[in-house]
Parts: C-alpha cells; structure tokens; sequence
C-alpha cells in the first residue's frame, strides 16, 4: 500500500518526463510570465548534472555559454512551468557530475556524441504513473486522515506549559 505523501506526489506528476542524464544537450522549454503576459523561452545547453532521477523533485542543471559567459540553470522535471525537454544530442560520460566542464572551452568542451533513438527518449512515459487514482479521491482521503488524527490529539489532552514571559529569557551574546 502505497503512504499518502506518495499518493499526493503522484497527482502532481508529469505524465511524459523526457529520460535526461548527464552528458545531454537539451532544450528546455520554460515559461516565463511578465506582468500580465506569459511566454515560453528556450534554453538549450548541456547537462552538467542530475539530481534525483526518479523523485517528484528530480532536477537538472543545464550550461551554456552566452555572451563569453558561462550560465548555469537548474530545472524541476516535474515543475508545471517547464513546458517539456527535448535531448537533442547524447554523450557518452562516465560521471553524473560534470564540473570539469567549467575549466574547458573550445575543442576542450567537446564530447563526443553516441547515436540514441531521440523519439523514444523525448517522448518516454514515466513507469512510476501506472495506478493513478483520482486528484479528488486523494484529497478526500487526507482530509480524512487529517480528522482521524485530529480526535487522536482530542483525546489525549497533553498539558501545555504556560506562556513564557519574554523578560524572563535570557539573551545570549554571539561570539565570532
């Protein structure tokens, strides 16, 4: 039986998640909203680094250089405001963390690439969405946890201290 948190994070989950790893150069397209207006801006880059592959919060960092400068951004897979990820090319690394390439530019910065079926990476379903259930039927089902637990703390009654009066606290100096 699945616990409620992971019940929760499933209703927020994207149903199609690009497989991204490190070593990738994709396309991120974000949205981006100013004043009244929304747009989608796309930042194209290589992945440097991937965090938690397989969680609601599993994230990216994506490296470009714009301007003679380098620009890192990190993305949430998972985010409603990044609309999809496109790999466009794959390379073949052997760490996930690729902080080398911040000292290399040029020739250096290169990676070679490996021939991938970029359909199927680009348009991967999540495995981890089979056995989805209702937004509404999850929600009424932490409401109901939340007032079983509710009476629980009801009827114990544990005694609270008092109120602390604030004179009574003593300060503490910090020392450098």
């Amino acid at each position: 039986m699945k616990s409620l948190t992971q019940k929760i994070e499933e209703t927020y989950r994207k149903k199609k998640v690009a497989d991204v790893k490190s070593g990738d150069t994709v396309r991120v397209h974000q949205k981006i909203k100013e004043g009244a207006k929304e747009r989608v801006q796309v930042f194209e880059g290589l992945v440097i680094r991937t965090k938690r592959s397989n969680s609601l919060t599993s994230s990216i960092t994506v490296r470009r250089i714009a301007s003679g400068v380098g620009v890192e951004k990190s993305f949430l897979l998972h985010s409603p405001l990044v609309e999809k990820v496109e790999v466009m090319k794959r390379s073949d690394v052997n760490r996930n963390y690729l902080t080398y390439m911040r000292n290399r530019s040029g020739k250096s910065a290169r990676l070679d690439s490996v021939e991938f079926d970029r359909d199927k990476v680009n348009h991967q379903e999540s495995e981890m969405l089979i056995g989805k259930t209702d937004p509404t039927e999850i929600e009424a089902e932490a409401v109901a946890q939340d007032n079983k637990v509710a009476e629980q703390n009801t009827e114990e009654q544990v005694e609270q201290p008092e109120n602390i009066d604030p004179t009574d606290v003593k300060e503490t100096k910090k020392v450098n």
